[in-house]
């Protein structure tokens, strides 16, 4: 079973565990080559998390993402996910070899990547680096 942010989201909630989180937390949408390019010709800062449903890292660094995600100086990421099992195309065009894989663009530039990270601080400087 994939876990989501929703659903990881959702089951706090439901424990009672986690405030709302506002509304400016990441919404990961699929990968999209246009809305990519758009991001990229607008000069917005982008997130790339690719992930696979059964990578243990990737369920680590979801929550970490989401909490991240939900802090006013990252608001304005667009944030795409990359399935690595089913999109190998894209993956070769990213030159991304494994899951796990962050990577953060401000406009057209690769600002910076991760791979297998769980560090909650270094993912958040990494994720400065595309603000």
């Amino acid at each position: 079973m994939t876990l989501t942010r929703r659903l990881v989201l959702a089951g706090l909630a439901l424990a009672g565990a986690a405030p709302a989180l506002p509304a400016f937390a990441f919404s990961f949408k699929p990968f999209d080559a246009k809305a990519f390019a758009a991001a990229q010709a607008a000069g917005k800062p982008i997130l790339i998390e690719i992930s696979a449903p059964w990578c243990p890292t990737c369920k680590v660094q979801k929550p970490i993402l989401a909490t991240l995600g939900a802090k006013p100086e990252f608001a304005g990421i667009m944030a795409f996910e990359v399935d690595f099992d089913s999109q190998k195309d894209i993956l070769r065009q990213l030159r991304a070899q494994s899951q796990s894989t962050l990577i953060v663009f401000k406009g057209k530039q690769e600002a910076g990547r991760s791979v297998g990270d769980t560090n909650a601080a270094s993912i958040e400087a990494l994720l400065k680096k595309s603000v």
